[in-house]
């Protein structure tokens, strides 16, 4: 296991440019699945989840060519379909919750798919019906393999419906589509999720000759076509790791530009922090941060705590709430935190309130945050990272701390931030990745 020794209270300074977007770059990868021809894909980032799903499309016979730096190029012309019934497979699959995204390409093109449990984050329950009752209403029908704990999952009688969704859920959106483009008949998708990830998924498949209409809205209206063909894309910055440059810049920063953001493409993300007093500047499509000795937490205009509550997009994205937080712990006055989407996601502010934070945590959903506006440091410490979100906000926390913090568990950082280490060092932070072996010397 490895882990990073942070020494906190450096102050950060320069230029950062953000990674490829990580939910977009699983989802786009499991799209070439679609076709036999090839798809070249740019921007992707060089993540343990991205890195272990190609080379879990590799083991299922899927050509990968490596062009450049985060570009590839896929090629689906000879998958092994036996494969998909190997226990390889499925302990893959089980390890791995971008698998997920290949059901529905799956089901389309070959007209089966086998699904294990996935695996991923721990932050709560994270359910597929979402998926499975689109799939149904597609006509798929579902058989369910005790002994292997596994959904073997019929599609060779597809056909285009409406459907309602009971939740608009990002890769069931994904994963329906995926299985729509390639189904005959016309679908309607009601209670889409809309997210630039959802919209530049929908816009490669137009690309590749499917036909869908109503991008950027939750209402998508799909037209099945015979088959598809190869195309190119570049996915976008990731605005999750925008947004924790933001809160790395609120806390340590003198002054910092995040380059190539796509702010039109960021939604409301700006603006949460900003109602967290944090100042931002935009330059063309970079951010600067530029360094406050204060930031004040506003309040709304019946002079009643501000809250901030995750919701499906347009509103603010769930995996920002946990780096929101933290920056909350050094500002002046009190915020209320609704996380909706997961209940066990604010579990790790017990780390943060062992490092001297000021925060009650109502319930598995709710915490309130009493900001020290600067005026006391966060204690360094040892902690473990439960999750990606969570991971990256304990990072920036140990960054402004006083003393040397400690974070295991940082596979979970890996995941889904591309060499971070080394890119805030070159801000200058000090940052030192260790094994087990070796973290106590």
């Amino acid at each position: 296991m490895e882990s990073f020794i942070i020494e906190g209270g450096h102050p950060l300074s320069g230029t950062i440019t953000p990674q490829g977007a990580k939910n977009e770059a699983l989802e786009v990868i499991c799209a070439s699945l679609l076709t036999g021809d090839e798809v070249r894909i740019k921007n992707i980032p060089d993540i343990l989840d991205v890195q272990n799903l190609i080379k879990l499309l590799v083991d299922m016979g899927v050509s990968v060519e490596r062009e450049g730096k985060n570009e590839y190029t896929f090629r689906a012309s000879d998958i092994n379909l036996d494969y998909l019934e190997s226990d390889e497979f499925i302990r893959k699959c089980s390890s791995l919750r971008g698998s997920v995204l290949m059901i529905g390409p799956l089901l389309a093109r070959f007209g089966r798919a086998v699904v294990a449990k996935p695996g991923g984050d721990k932050i709560g329950r994270r359910r597929l019906d979402t998926h499975f009752l689109g799939f149904k209403h597609l006509g798929a029908t579902f058989t369910h393999n005790d002994s292997r704990d596994t959904f073997e999952i019929d599609g060779g009688n597809l056909k285009g419906c409406y459907m309602l969704l009971d939740e608009a859920s990002v890769t069931g959106t994904a994963n329906i589509i995926m299985a729509a483009v390639l189904t005959r008949g016309t679908t309607t998708i009601y209670n889409a999720a809309c997210e630039p990830y959802i919209q530049q998924l929908c816009h490669l498949l137009n690309r590749m000759g499917a036909r869908i209409s109503g991008i950027a809205s939750n209402l998508l209206t799909i037209v099945g076509v015979e088959s598809l063909h190869g195309a190119s894309h570049t996915i976008l910055p990731d605005m999750i790791e925008v947004g924790s440059f933001i809160g790395m810049a609120a806390m340590v920063g003198h002054g910092i530009r995040i380059k190539d953001v796509s702010v039109r493409n960021l939604g409301i993300i700006p603006e949460a922090f900003r109602k967290l007093g944090v100042g931002i500047d935009v330059d063309g499509d970079d951010l600067i941060i530029p360094h406050r000795e204060h930031y004040e937490i506003e309040s709304f205009i019946d002079g009643s705590i501000m809250t901030l509550a995750d919701a499906p997009w347009p509103g603010l994205t769930p995996d920002l709430l946990s780096v929101l937080l933290v920056v909350a712990t050094q500002a002046r006055g009190s915020v209320l935190f609704h996380q909706k989407m997961f209940e066990s996601r604010l579990f790790f502010v017990d780390k943060l309130i062992d490092m001297g934070a000021q925060i009650i945590l109502c319930d598995p959903h709710r915490a309130v945050v009493v900001g020290h506006d600067r005026k006391k440091r966060l204690r360094a410490g040892r902690m473990t990272s439960p999750d990606i979100r969570a991971g990256i906000a304990l990072l920036i926390a140990a960054l402004s701390a006083s003393g040397t913090s400690r974070i295991d568990n940082i596979a979970q950082i890996d995941r889904g931030y591309e060499d971070i280490e080394a890119r805030l060092n070159a801000l200058g932070a000090k940052i030192e990745r260790v094994t087990s072996f070796s973290a106590d010397k």
